[in-house]
């Protein structure tokens, strides 16, 4: 799941597309095309960094020969003022890259401080935090990125990455036992994880792990209830923790004694942090 340079170019180009159109109508009848602008990239609140390559590719990509200086690295936990980068190029490219470079950075920086504060909250447990597919379309890749700069893991990426048996499954398979017995008799090799099942109660618990079950979700189940499943489990399979976890219960769920909990809300709605780019001189 490592971020590619191919991911990275094919973000910024549509980004820059969305945004730029058919050209910066604004920086080109004011600003000289002869012009450079130097600039600063700052924190304007507490954050932890991610997408800072992104920035470098926006501005390159609207002025090959721009000079961008990173004085942070993604993963960095900064303060309030915190220098992140400098430019310095051609005053129209560097306008006109600014909106979309600042866009992706305080996005991805928002998923990485949110994750970071969540993950903050389980560190004295063994309980690892996991994203989920809860992402926004054409931006899972990054997304991902960004909660692995804030201290989180990554769950699947996508569909083909892990065979999960949720509900729906079960209804239609006619039960937990049925369900995994069904994937079971499949080539199962591609699924990174076996076959992973979701439990909305103990008795689905018992009948997953009896099936062969490789590992269960454990679907907005009380604190009693997570207790009793991983008394259930005893340590035969990992089981991961999920549905409606916020900063405030995290904490608890993980010392049930789970082994994972997948939040959505920190690729879903993770707010963007804020991030300035002020202007320092020609």
């Amino acid at each position: 799941m490592d971020l590619s340079q191919s991911d990275i170019e094919r973000v910024v180009r549509m980004a820059l597309a969305e945004d730029v159109g058919h050209g910066d109508l604004t920086s080109a009848v004011t600003i000289s095309e002869r012009a450079t602008l130097s600039a600063v990239m700052a924190a304007r609140e507490p954050l932890v960094l991610a997408g800072l390559p992104f920035a470098e590719a926006t501005f390159k990509a609207c002025d090959p020969d721009v000079t961008f200086r990173a004085e942070a690295q993604d993963g960095d936990r900064l303060a309030a003022g915190a220098i992140i980068a400098r430019v310095t190029g051609k005053a129209r490219a560097v306008l006109t890259a600014e909106r979309t470079a600042l866009n992706i950075v305080q996005h991805l920086s928002g998923i990485a401080t949110l994750t970071h504060a969540y993950a903050s909250r389980i560190a004295h447990t063994k309980a690892k935090l996991l994203d989920t597919r809860k992402t926004i379309p054409g931006l899972r890749v990054v997304a991902k990125y960004a909660v692995r700069m804030g201290g989180g893991h990554n769950h699947r990426m996508r569909l083909d990455d892990g065979i999960l048996i949720k509900d729906n499954h079960v209804a239609r398979c006619g039960g937990v036992a049925a369900a995994v017995r069904a994937a079971k008799s499949h080539d199962i090799s591609a699924s990174r994880f076996g076959v992973a099942v979701e439990c909305d109660t103990l008795e689905q618990v018992k009948a997953a792990i009896a099936a062969g079950a490789d590992r269960l979700l454990l679907d907005n189940m009380s604190l009693e209830m997570l207790r009793e499943a991983v008394r259930i489990a005893d340590g035969r399979l990992p089981l991961e923790a999920s549905g409606g976890v916020t900063l405030e219960t995290i904490a608890a769920i993980a010392e049930t004694g789970v082994d994972y909990i997948s939040v959505g809300r920190i690729t879903q709605s993770a707010p963007a942090v804020d991030i300035g780019l002020d202007y320092e001189g020609a």
